[in-house]
């Protein structure tokens, strides 16, 4: 009996239909691997992973597999993106005995849950190196009748070895030296050529790129500048971002960014917005507001949901095929243009850059927009790859901030509007006896618990929002939430510490607790943003609480920051913002001009608020009142206060 038909997981959805007799994860499922006394097979990936598919197609559909695994197995199925806390746990088994880890994740589990063999990918039939799936079910159901007790020891030796390894960092500043190292440590990594950092495969480094330029705004490194000058022009030109459709896709394959993964994620296209938007804001670069504009509105039109939120992902592969919808021939385009101008644009050429002959767009020069559009509604008639349409609450954290942000910063109201419905959405439906659920579906929210990176980008979302809004509801909302993170995530043994699920969440073999920043904020990191970001925001006694705990979280960050910069760019982000203030600006009386002044002038992780003096709920505007009966800025940094200013020119001038 395969018991995902009952999911609200598009990715469990897609396999509800296997021979294999799969189970959602739960108590249920653990009993029955006691009951019969045989292993767990746990099967972890997302809808958009194009390697799950194949898996898929591979094994779970073939009728014979499917028998070995019933016989012998309690066959589990996760979705990671519903249930991060499940992956984390076993993501860190599989590293520590592959050394590597990836999706689909295959991991044997005794009936108690404790892993002794953990793999990802493996083929139908035997490859040098690899043997074939079943030869894999096979072994380990024997091992399994001949030496359990071997294998359950093993397990637990597993287990522990694993909590060894991933306790709290030890305290280390993050002081001047330390942000300075990093940029010369990431100086050492970047690519010269191609940008970005290491070798292929390249994922973008959005947030490392946004500690580069928050640093520029603070010392005036050309250093810091020139390599996220670089990065940014190399993918915004490469085949990792959609010339005609806008948005990322997951990250290029090669070091030239010349041939994507195709799934787009929505954390990538938050993170990757924000930036490109802040990057704009701080050098007006042409290349950079045409991405955030297509960036934003592939987010509305793409992934945007009926219930106002924004859907995961759009997937790797169009009817089994990888990139089906996004490559081109040169005749496909002279078919469409008329001449040979779009491939010379594109630099399509006939022994094209993918497979079978078709290329992925480049862009070498200026795209007109009448060329855009035409190739844009010829692709709209290939089939489209599917979409994971489930609403998560960390990732939709992310785009309302960044909507918000950039909305504010490039006069789009439409972009705020889109982060105001998504943050009610949250709030209307996520929000569930006053906790936050991880995900919901078509209107239906899921059972999953929030993680503390639901908690910490939701909350900073809300407080992107009540900047960009006013509105005195997305601060209360926002501060709510992260009273919850502190009294629910921190460890009771560590200051500064935090794990990744609630103290009374379910509990695992281990309770994951990773402070790296990787392809979206770590919990840790993003609380801390966001903890800082509320202290220049909430009431004088709130303040100092949240500064004091963004510190001591900073602190507990910085061996991670020092070490490897590529994996702590969060974290880095957040120290920038704390040395330079951060800056605050406060603008009271209706003045656009004013308040467009205060959102392009502002540094990275700087905060600004217009409304008028004294608004109920709103403490940066307390205290502030009109100058000679007219709008004015008040300028912060820190503690420290510049005289208030009352026209555009004099507030850039201060910033």
């Amino acid at each position: 009996m395969n018991r995902l038909a009952s999911a609200t997981s598009p990715y469990l959805l897609q396999h509800a239909d296997n021979p294999v007799e799969w189970w959602q994860w739960g108590a249920d499922a653990l009993a029955e691997a006691r009951r019969r006394n045989v292993p767990i097979l746990l099967s972890v990936g997302y809808a958009a992973c194009h390697w799950c598919h194949v898996m898929a197609h591979e094994s779970f559909e073939d009728a014979e597999t499917a028998a070995v695994m019933n016989a012998h197995f309690v066959n589990i199925k996760v979705d990671r993106e519903e249930r991060p806390d499940i992956d984390a746990v076993y993501m860190a088994a599989t590293q520590a005995m592959t050394g590597q880890g990836g999706w689909p994740m295959t991991c044997f589990l005794t009936p108690d849950g404790e892993p002794f063999h953990c793999g990802t990918y493996y083929p139908p039939s035997p490859r040098p190196g690899m043997p074939s799936f079943r030869q894999l079910l096979a072994a380990v159901a024997e091992a399994w009748q001949e030496r359990p007790d071997e294998l359950l020891d093993g397990a637990k030796r597993l287990v522990a070895h694993i909590a060894e390894q991933t306790g709290p960092l030890k305290e280390s500043v993050v002081d001047e030296a330390v942000l300075a190292g990093a940029v010369g440590q990431l100086q050492q990594e970047a690519d010269p050529v191609n940008g970005g950092f290491g070798r292929a495969p390249k994922f973008p480094p959005s947030m490392v790129l946004e500690f580069l330029l928050r640093h520029h705004e603070r010392t005036g490194s050309e250093v810091a500048l020139s390599l996220v000058d670089k990065t940014a022009e190399a993918m915004a030109r490469g085949g990792l971002y959609d010339q005609l459709g806008g948005g990322f896709a997951r990250y290029s394959v090669d070091a030239e960014w010349i041939v994507p993964h195709f799934e787009k994620m929505l954390y990538d296209n938050a993170l990757l917005l924000r930036f490109y938007a802040h990057l704009w804001r701080r050098t007006g670069s042409a290349t950079a507001l045409r991405v955030a504009t297509g960036t934003a509105q592939f987010l509305a039109d793409d992934l945007r949901t009926p219930e106002g939120g924004f859907a995961s992902s759009l997937d790797a592969d169009t009817e089994g095929v990888e990139g089906l919808t996004y490559v081109w021939t040169p005749s496909q385009l002279r078919e469409v243009v008329g001449d040979d101008s779009a491939a010379e644009l594109f630099g399509v050429t006939e022994e094209g850059t993918f497979e079978h002959g078709t290329s992925t767009l480049r862009l070498f020069g200026d795209l007109p927009e009448e060329m855009r559009v035409k190739l844009l509604e010829e692709r709209a008639k290939r089939p489209q790859p599917g979409r994971d349409d489930k609403v998560i609450a960390s990732w939709n954290g992310l785009a309302i901030t960044a909507l918000a942000e950039a909305g504010v910063a490039l006069d789009r109201p439409q972009w705020i509007e889109w982060a105001r419905e998504a943050a009610v959405l949250l709030l209307r439906l996520h929000v569930v006896d006053g906790r936050l659920r991880r995900s919901s579906r078509d209107g239906v929210v899921g059972e999953s618990a929030g993680v503390l990176e639901d908690y910490a980008c939701v909350a900073d979302g809300f407080l992107a929002l009540h900047q960009a809004t006013g509105e005195a509801k997305w601060l209360t909302e926002a501060t709510r939430l992260l009273d919850l993170a502190l009294a629910h995530f921190a460890s009771p043994d560590v200051p500064g510490a935090y794990f990744d699920t609630a103290d009374d969440a379910e509990t695992l073999v281990q309770r994951p607790a990773d402070p790296g920043d990787n392809a979206s904020p770590a919990g840790a990191s993003a609380l801390a943003g966001a903890l800082l970001t509320a202290s220049a925001l909430a009431g004088y006694e709130r303040a100092a609480r949240y500064r004091e705990a963004a510190e001591q979280a900073l602190r507990r960050a910085g061996v991670l920051a020092g070490r490897v910069p590529r994996f702590a760019g969060h974290w880095l982000s957040v120290a920038e913002a704390l040395q330079a203030g951060p800056v605050q600006v406060a603008v009271v009386g209706a003045d656009p001009a004013l308040r467009l002044a205060a959102a392009r002038g502002i540094h990275g992780g700087g905060i600004v608020l217009a409304g008028e003096p004294d608004a109920p709920g709103v403490p940066l505007l307390a205290d502030r009142p009109l100058v000679d009966g007219g709008p004015t800025a008040y300028v912060c940094r820190g503690y420290v206060c510049d005289r208030p200013v009352t026209s555009a020119e004099e507030l850039t001038a201060q910033l």
